[in-house]
Order: C-alpha cells, then structure tokens, then sequence
C-alpha cells in the first residue's frame, strides 16, 4: 500500500469517515501519529505567527485557524474512539473463539498493546469466572492484574451525534436549554442527537 503523504485538515477528515462508515479497522502508515504532531505543529506555527500581525484580516486568518485546530482535534478524539471500539470486539473475539482477526494487521504499535491486553484481560475474567463455574467452584478474580473490581461505564452513543456544518449558524438555544454555536461552514461539533438531527434536516449541517 501507499504512503498516505502529508497530513491535512481535509486527509483526517476523510480518515474519519472511513473509520466511522466502514465495519473493518482502516489501514494507516505506521507514521501517523508522528505526521499528526507535525501537522498540528505547523498549524500553531502559523497561528502564532498570525497574531503577531495587527489587522483585520489577520484577525479573521486567527479565528479560522484556531476553529481548525479545535476541529481537528475533535476529529483525532472520535478517530480514535471509534477504532478503540473495533479493537475492543475484535479482542472479545480472539478471547471467545482463539481465532485472530485480520485486521489485527491493521493495528498501530500502540494500538497492538492496548489489543493484547484486552485479550489477556478478557481471557482472565473467563477463566476466573466460567470456567470456575463450569468446574463446580465459585468465581475466583480476585488476583486479575491487581484489580477487585472491575466498574464499566456504559456510553449511550445515541445520545450525540458528530457533524460537520455546511453553512454558517449562529448562536442557538436547544431544547435542553443550553447555548449551542455559533459555528462556521467547515465546523465540526458533538451535539445532542435532536439538535443534530435538526440540522442536518435543515440543511445546515451533515453527519460527519
């Protein structure tokens, strides 16, 4: 496969989309964290070099930069996440069936240690549970990697939703009473999923 090139604005978005829309772990260079930084780098050089110039253009050239790197950062925490999300299953079922998923090969190095140790963590809990069930003996866990107690926080990722706006909002108040924007053309936000679906009804913004 082919290098993916230079880091934009535009390629992590498009990252994003693959890794949201397709059910398979997304391919990406070995490299990308360190091309990420580089990334984010050069952009806080240019902000910085923007404030620096005191006119009215330069002030309009900060705002959008800084909109940019929040976005982008938003972007980086939801790729993230929803790789997180297929590496979780994908070790469920290594530790179900022993059988090893292809896209393990699609893994990061970071992201390959995060899967292993879901694997053995996974493989512990069945161990010091249904096997000691199934072997006529109470559940045993108490010696699984230090921990006594394992607390699970479940997400309801119906509640929100990510968008990118296609045109320029301004200032609203939704129906929980908070103060939402305003956002530009290009923005991106995680709004609450009536709020999103509102807008994405009128036009004003799509699913990102």
């Amino acid at each position: 496969m082919e290098k993916e090139g230079i880091i934009t604005y535009e390629k992590l978005y498009e990252f994003l989309r693959n890794e949201k829309y397709k059910k398979e772990l997304q391919k990406i260079d070995s490299d990308f964290f360190e091309r990420v930084l580089k990334y984010l780098d050069e952009k806080k050089s240019i902000l910085e070099s923007q404030e620096k110039k005191d006119s009215v253009f330069a002030s309009s050239s900060v705002a959008q930069t800084k909109r940019q790197l929040e976005n982008t950062r938003m972007i980086l925490k939801e790729l993230y996440e929803r790789r997180e999300a297929k590496i979780i299953q994908m070790a469920l079922f290594n530790s179900r069936t022993g059988e090893r998923m292809q896209d393990v090969d699609f893994l990061l190095e970071e992201e390959v240690m995060v899967y292993n140790s879901l694997v053995n963590l996974f493989n512990s809990y069945r161990r010091g549970i249904v096997e000691n069930i199934l072997n006529g003996n109470l559940p045993d866990i108490r010696n699984i990697n230090g921990v006594n107690n394992l607390v699970v926080e479940e997400k309801d990722e119906n509640s929100s939703k990510l968008v990118r706006f296609l045109h320029p909002v301004p200032k609203f108040v939704g129906e929980d009473m908070q103060t939402y924007g305003p956002f530009e053309t290009e923005d991106i936000a995680n709004l609450p999923k009536k709020v999103s679906e509102i807008l994405i009804r009128n036009n004003r913004a799509e699913e990102a």
